[in-house]
């Protein structure tokens, strides 16, 4: 037998398993201001935010990380661009829906999230009503409310992922990855790192029922629902019934009262001891229970099979349309291809990079203000000290000078005080 060199073995078999991955939309805002020429801001309200370039305040590569910043509070935003190679139909491939996102606003309310859009979408008229195929990303609004939004419009509804992915929310940037299969499956990456995963039409309501609860089904008047019932050999003690209120037996009729004058006196009433409330028989398990009655199960008529849900057709636009409380969210490195693959090289060579870099400014700035922020705290330590010792110096001097002149005072026993050294030492 003939052994091949394990290098050509494996370049063989990288031509058989990999193709040209297509690239529906790709985005880096790498080009200076030609991202303006591309993407256009929506102009449906007057007061929508600006979006503007810009990598933060921290960066690994300050020209490879410039995204689109917003740059306005308390506003909504609505931007898109045309995809390079419009998606006509996702049938028997993958869709790849992958973007970094850099909250460096510490974001308290906000949305994080892209959408793609259908050929009918006016770019100028983009606002949070128009009609898309896929939202895909983080939302944020209050310390509980960090999820990953993943929507699909299915037949004219927007089905939410029925699942909780947490989103990030620190000041870094992140990688969030849509991964829909022809297999009917999905994934979920986060910093190129799988998150969740499963089947479409388990974690979406895409499909009606195929059965439902007959909804003309009524429960049959001898059917038998109840669990307990009164014990028929129960009986009520004869003592049982006391009044709930008796007069009181300590209360005297006053000296001053006149039955003429104030009437028949009649003592107060008190809580009686004695009272036991309504009587009612214990409960035993009833023999004739039927347990719970159902409904009779028919088939749906609303149903239908479809095993073609993750199909998407006529995708022509990409876009950010979001409402902000605190602006300051970096996009960047918007992929949607068709090779998950790629995908993942992608991240590794973008944002694995710039992330790595990012973080190591982030710490270095952040040791930075540590160490002002100490600094400032000894600075302060230090001229509290100095001014206790002035304010004890001057006590002893005023002391003396009191019983210099003469006052009934008692000199201080005061320790030898050195002003000059007091400021030495600190």
């Amino acid at each position: 037998m003939i052994r091949l060199p394990t290098l050509v073995i494996l370049s063989c078999f990288s031509l058989l398993v990999s193709a040209d991955p297509t690239v529906f939309f790709r985005e880096d805002f790498a080009d200076g201001d030609a991202w303006s020429t591309r993407w256009v801001q929506s102009k449906h309200a007057d007061n929508y935010g600006k979006f503007v370039p810009s990598a933060g305040e921290f960066f690994h590569d300050e020209a490879k990380d410039t995204g689109l910043k917003t740059s306005e509070n308390a506003r909504f935003y609505a931007i898109s661009a045309p995809l390079a190679v419009p998606v006509e139909s996702t049938e028997g491939k993958t869709l790849v829906v992958q973007f970094s996102v850099k909250h460096e606003q510490k974001i308290d309310c906000g949305g994080g999230y892209i959408k793609l859009f259908p050929s009918t979408l006016d770019q100028a008229d983009l606002h949070g009503d128009a009609p898309y195929n896929i939202m895909f990303g983080p939302d944020i609004c209050g310390p509980s409310a960090h999820r990953v939004h993943t929507i699909f419009n299915y037949k004219g509804k927007n089905l939410l992922l029925k699942k909780e992915i947490r989103c990030k929310d620190d000041e870094l940037t992140h990688l969030y990855t849509l991964i829909v299969r022809a297999d009917n499956t999905y994934e979920v990456r986060i910093d190129n790192v799988k998150e969740q995963s499963g089947k479409l039409e388990e974690d979406w309501d895409f499909l009606e029922p195929k059965q439902i609860a007959d909804p003309d089904a009524t429960m049959p008047t001898e059917w038998d629902d109840n669990p307990f019932i009164d014990d028929p050999e129960d009986k009520k003690p004869e003592e049982w019934d006391q009044p709930e209120t008796v007069a009181d037996p300590e209360a005297k009729k006053p000296e001053d009262w006149d039955d003429d004058m104030d009437g028949e006196w009649e003592p107060p009433v008190i809580d009686n001891p004695d009272f036991k409330g309504e009587w009612r028989p214990k409960q035993v398990d009833n023999p004739k229970y039927q347990g719970e009655w159902e409904p009779a199960m028919i088939d749906n008529p609303a149903y239908f099979e479809d095993d073609k849900v993750y199909l998407q057709k006529d995708i022509k636009y990409v876009g950010i349309d979001i409402w902000q409380v605190k602006a300051g969210s970096i996009f960047d490195n918007i992929l949607i291809t068709d090779d998950e693959d790629f995908a993942r090289q992608v991240a590794k060579e973008t944002f694995e990079v710039s992330a790595k870099g990012e973080k190591e400014k982030k710490e270095a700035k952040d040791e930075v203000e540590r160490q002002e922020r100490e600094e400032a705290r000894k600075a302060k330590e230090a001229e509290e000290a100095a001014n206790e010792a002035e304010d004890e110096v001057e006590d002893v001097e005023d002391a003396e000078s009191a019983f210099e002149e003469g006052a009934e005072v008692e000199p201080p026993i005061k320790e030898e005080v050195d002003e000059a050294e007091v400021k030495d030492e600190l």
